[in-house]
């Protein structure tokens, strides 16, 4: 099957009352490891290369190897270039592969938010890639606070910007490494009275499977962004490796023996949000 874009994906989640998962990809292995769990489920996953794996790893380097999974996979593939904080950095990503793309204009006036989001989306749904957009500010465990969305700037920039999808604050946060109950529905609930469009969580990681489970059933949010919590996963298994044989050395070896881990924590995700 050959890789899927956003709007093809959310739109079915939507219509259907199930949600999809954004995952964070480092590296090879786990990138494999989330294409074969969402293969096991039968559903859609979307693959996503934020600032840290930019960083990395070079665009043009990450943007062929998860167009290279995704089109041998059996179940739609998203590949996403995550909070692209400049239009260049989301034109990267449209040169080299991706089928969708983040502009975080969080930060940003809202009429600045909306011009560049609203110029980008032009470019990427010339090149048939999706656009996703964010208002309002999710903050960081640990860091900056964040900036619940305000219900009128998400209604202008759903009519104004043309962007596939919306990123919200409702209490959801970056880097969360423990769960907690922070979602304001009736936050959420204004913002899904003023927009359309379907509505992204980051900082997914830090929201309990039940209430991720009641969201994507009950509400329009039809994508959550979880990294932290496969990170997490990544490093107690590699350290189980570790302690189990002093003696494993090899780098091949020691990354592969994290992959059925990270498979079953992402069966878990899967089976919460995704089936109906």
């Amino acid at each position: 099957m050959t890789a899927a874009t956003l709007a093809e994906v959310l739109e079915p989640a939507e219509r259907g009352g199930y949600a999809l998962a954004g995952l964070v990809v480092l590296g090879w292995e786990d990138a494999v490891a989330f294409v074969e769990a969402a293969e096991e489920a039968g559903c859609p996953v979307i693959l996503q290369a934020g600032p840290g794996c930019r960083a990395h790893i070079p665009v043009p380097v990450i943007g062929k190897m998860m167009r290279h999974l995704a089109d041998q996979a059996s179940v739609p593939v998203v590949t996403h270039l995550d909070h692209g904080y400049t239009v260049e950095d989301c034109r990267s990503g449209i040169d080299h592969g991706f089928t969708s793309v983040m502009f975080d204009g969080s930060k940003l006036p809202i009429s600045q938010n909306i011009e560049l989001t609203a110029g980008l989306v032009e470019e990427a749904h010339a090149a048939g890639v999706s656009v996703e957009g964010e208002v309002g500010y999710v903050g960081y465990a640990e860091g900056a606070a964040s900036a619940f969305t305000d219900p009128e700037e998400a209604a202008r920039f759903d009519r104004e910007s043309g962007a596939d999808a919306i990123a919200i604050s409702v209490g959801n946060v970056h880097l969360q490494t423990e769960k907690t109950d922070g979602i304001d529905f009736d936050a959420l609930y204004a913002i899904e009275q003023a927009t359309s469009k379907p509505l992204v969580l980051h900082g997914g990681s830090g929201i309990p499977p039940e209430i991720r489970r009641r969201l994507a059933r009950e509400t329009r949010v039809c994508k959550f962004n979880l990294g932290t919590e496969l990170r997490q996963t990544f490093g107690a298994s590699l350290r189980k490796t570790l302690d189990d044989d002093p003696n494993v050395f090899d780098r091949l070896t020691i990354l592969k023996s994290t992959m059925q881990a990270m498979r079953a924590g992402v069966s878990e995700i899967l089976e919460t949000i995704t089936k109906v």
